[in-house]
């Protein structure tokens, strides 16, 4: 399509970048691929994918000297969404084998998901598979979010051993329930938004989700 938005993603080594790619372009996007700070500074709408340690994503931006374009990214206006650490990243630190700085524009920290429930029951970590997203208490609105058309209670798909903890609840915009605990799962702060869960894994409901941010 001619008139198709432009999604760029960044492409910096780490991240199921086939997976976005496929699920981008179903939703009607042409998607270019972002390993320069150049493709970056020219992306229309910008994606960060991210799978594996925080502190391995952080490195491997730094070594191909995109962190400082995507820092500006997240300044620019523009749309970006961060994708499973690609959200984690848009916290100040992660305490995920050491102490990690991130981009910092929402402010928080990345902590580990307790490995029992609220009763003391050990339970499976990482958290892996579906899970119902929930309008985050006292948070973002849904409305005018990636999370628009999502009916609360929509499940989607997730593999994570960490979590965001937003220090401030308006910057949180969706949870789900794990073992009892409520766990951060989607983050908004103007023009970024963060999922904690794969849209580019979660059926039609990721699909719809990735459908609104490429018509924002």
């Amino acid at each position: 399509m001619s008139n198709s938005p432009s999604i760029t993603v960044g492409d910096y080594g780490v991240g199921n970048l086939l997976s976005v790619q496929r699920a981008l372009e179903e939703c009607g996007a042409t998607v270019k691929m972002g390993q320069t700070a150049e493709d970056i500074q020219r992306a229309d709408r910008l994606v960060i994918p991210g799978v594996g340690a925080f502190g391995d994503c952080v490195d491997e931006l730094h070594k191909r000297s995109l962190w400082g374009s995507l820092k500006e990214e997240l300044s620019s206006g523009r749309p970006v969404l961060g994708i499973c650490v690609g959200m984690q990243m848009l916290m100040e630190e992660s305490s995920e084998f050491g102490l990690h700085s991130g981009f910092g524009l929402i402010p928080g920290k990345v902590e580990s998901i307790p490995d029992t429930d609220t009763n003391g029951n050990r339970h499976k970590i990482p958290h892996i598979g579906w899970n119902g997203l929930q309008p985050a208490p006292s948070g973002a609105s849904w409305a005018n979010s990636i999370l628009e058309n999502t009916d609360p209670g929509a499940k989607a798909y997730f593999v994570h051993s960490f979590a965001a903890v937003p220090m401030n609840n308006e910057d949180r915009l969706a949870v789900c329930d794990y073992g009892g605990r409520e766990i951060c799962v989607a983050v908004k702060r103007g023009n970024v938004t963060g999922t904690q869960f794969h849209p580019e894994k979660s059926g039609q409901v990721g699909l719809k989700i990735l459908e609104e941010f490429i018509s924002i």
